[in-house]
């Protein structure tokens, strides 16, 4: 494929590898991965690109089973030049591939509360089309705006009705690409800011498996949400209380295992494969739905091919 794309700034690499890319350290190769030079790099390839041949936006992989056969698309990757961050007012702009940590950190030295980002893993750009959230507090609550590049390479500006937020997911078409975000943050102490931070980060490290490969929550709480996407009907139901009883704590397969510490939480304790992960995973959901009624719903984003036979 790679002969056939349009010329770069950036760079091309064929059959990249996304385990190396990815938190879980599973998934075969994509076709061709693009790091894109600048925002104009990134809009001269769409706009020349092959209409027929599918890219897929990729972060920092903090939320991504890639399948052990790979990616049949351009994977493309946003790097140094769309991570930067910028304070004006109560208004924090960043780049799409800064992580979520930095910019909690830089608002609340400012003296603005994004601190409900501190310890969710990943960048900005995963925390925009997933709405994502933690301690009562979403995405979507501070969004102003963001930008992205279309399949065609234009440069678009994106409205929270434009995106539709949802629980844990925005409306932003297939093939587009974020690349920044704008948020209007309540005002704060810096110290307090950086306290609350703090504990936190404790209270995570205390309740999660935090020195294990894992992706974060793996299923959606199931949980209603307002259909404005805001942190204002979201009930009390925990996704690791249903896997709980359902007796899945702990389960294995493979090298995959649903954490002692907290079970919904899915791990790759070593030598697991994207087969492994993926269907641990559906075994949980069977056996939750066997004893509660209830459809567990993936908040890890699987893509890609099974391996071949």
């Amino acid at each position: 494929m790679i002969e056939n794309l349009p010329e770069v700034r950036g760079r091309l690499t064929q059959d990249k590898p996304l385990s190396e890319l990815t938190w879980l350290r599973v998934g075969g190769p994509a076709d061709v991965l693009f790091q894109p030079a600048d925002l104009a790099d990134l809009q001269d390839f769409l706009k020349a690109l092959d209409p027929a041949i599918p890219v897929f936006p990729m972060g920092v992989g903090s939320n991504l089973i890639v399948r052990d056969g790979g990616l049949r698309a351009v994977v493309i990757r946003l790097g140094r030049g769309f991570n930067g961050i910028e304070i004006d007012g109560d208004r924090v702009t960043a780049g799409v591939a800064a992580l979520d940590a930095h910019v909690a950190k830089r608002a609340a030295e400012a003296g603005l509360d994004l601190t409900f980002l501190r310890t969710i893993p990943g960048s900005i750009g995963g925390a925009v089309k997933m709405n994502a959230g933690c301690y009562g507090t979403y995405t979507a609550d501070v969004f102003v705006s963001a930008r992205a590049v279309t399949r065609q390479g234009e440069l678009v500006e994106l409205s929270p009705e434009g995106l539709k937020f949802e629980y844990r997911q925005s409306d932003l078409p297939d093939g587009w690409v974020l690349v920044e975000a704008t948020f209007e943050a309540p005002q704060g102490d810096p110290q307090e800011l950086a306290d609350r931070m703090e504990a936190q980060l404790k209270k995570r490290d205390e309740t999660q498996p935090t020195k294990d490969r894992s992706a974060g929550s793996t299923f959606r709480n199931p949980a209603g949400f307002s259909s404005t996407g805001r942190a204002d009907d979201v009930h009390d139901l925990k996704a690791w209380k249903v896997i709980d009883d359902a007796g899945m704590r702990g389960a294995r397969k493979g090298g995959a295992q649903m954490s002692e510490k907290h079970s919904n939480f899915l791990i790759n304790t070593g030598d697991a494969t994207a087969t492994d992960l993926e269907s641990l995973g559906e075994e949980v959901r069977k056996k939750v739905y066997e004893n509660s009624g209830i459809t567990l719903k993936w908040e890890i984003m699987r893509v890609g091919e099974p391996a071949p036979e």
